[in-house]
């Protein structure tokens, strides 16, 4: 996936206070912030002329992105997307995976037979060899896949929660997906997570996603500390995978 931000002009008829700040979070949330050499820089000018807008909108847009801590507004330095501190995006992850988890299970009693075959459409056309030879459109196959699982939950908040990690759950699972040979166990692991779910079998599809996620924090967690910093963390949560 890209490291750089892409913006589209703005149709003024919109309401630009609110829809600058949308337009400026859907390009981060298309980043993907952990590539090696991402753009992590915003320019005001830039985005105002890429935008056909003044620079005020921009401004305020991005206060409101700092409130939130999607940026970092330093003083005479600029504008930078945020990345998170490898303590943090290991916390992020088990979360995610105590989210998921409960989203598979919950899945398992509330989806409807159609809802689970919408996930196994989402990952027959990726057998293990294709999905390292398309690599960018197998990684976005995958984040879809797992976002399905919160849709399909029955479970709201379960969605509106995850979807608060979004931006670098994302860019995480993206990265990580280039390394090592997590292609191929991505692509065994979701079917054995279809199966579960399509075999209504709520403890094994809950326990599946899970291992699933923690093998993805134990990757991290081994390979990412010197990008983004040694972690105090001693708890490894997965070591076994």
């Amino acid at each position: 996936m890209a490291g750089k931000l892409t913006l589209k002009p703005v149709d003024l008829n919109f309401s630009l206070k609110d829809h600058i700040y949308e337009v400026l979070k859907d390009g981060i949330t298309s980043m993907n912030i952990y590539a090696e050499g991402a753009d992590l820089r915003l320019e005001e000018r830039k985005m105002s002329e890429e935008l056909g807008i003044s620079r005020t909108p921009v401004r305020e847009a991005l206060a409101r992105l700092e409130q939130e801590g999607f940026v970092e507004i330093q003083p005479r330095k600029g504008v930078f997307i945020k990345r998170k501190s490898l303590d943090e995006i290991l916390e992020m992850i088990v979360v995610w995976a105590a989210l998921e988890s409960m989203a598979a299970r919950m899945a398992t009693i509330n989806a409807s037979d159609k809802e689970i075959g919408s996930l196994r459409k989402m990952v027959t056309e990726f057998g293990k060899d294709e999905a390292a030879a398309h690599l960018d459109e197998y990684s976005e196959a995958n984040i879809q896949f797992h976002q399905r699982i919160l849709e399909i939950s029955g479970c709201k908040m379960l969605k509106d929660i995850a979807d608060g990690l979004f931006l670098h759950m994302r860019a995480i699972r993206n990265r990580a997906m280039s390394e090592g040979d997590r292609v191929k166990r991505s692509v065994v692991d979701h079917m054995h997570i279809i199966e579960a779910i399509e075999d209504r079998d709520a403890d094994l599809a809950s326990e599946l996603v899970r291992e699933h996620t923690l093998r993805l924090h134990a990757h991290v967690r081994r390979g990412w500390t010197e990008f983004l910093g040694m972690t105090d963390k001693s708890l490894d949560l997965n070591s076994g995978a």
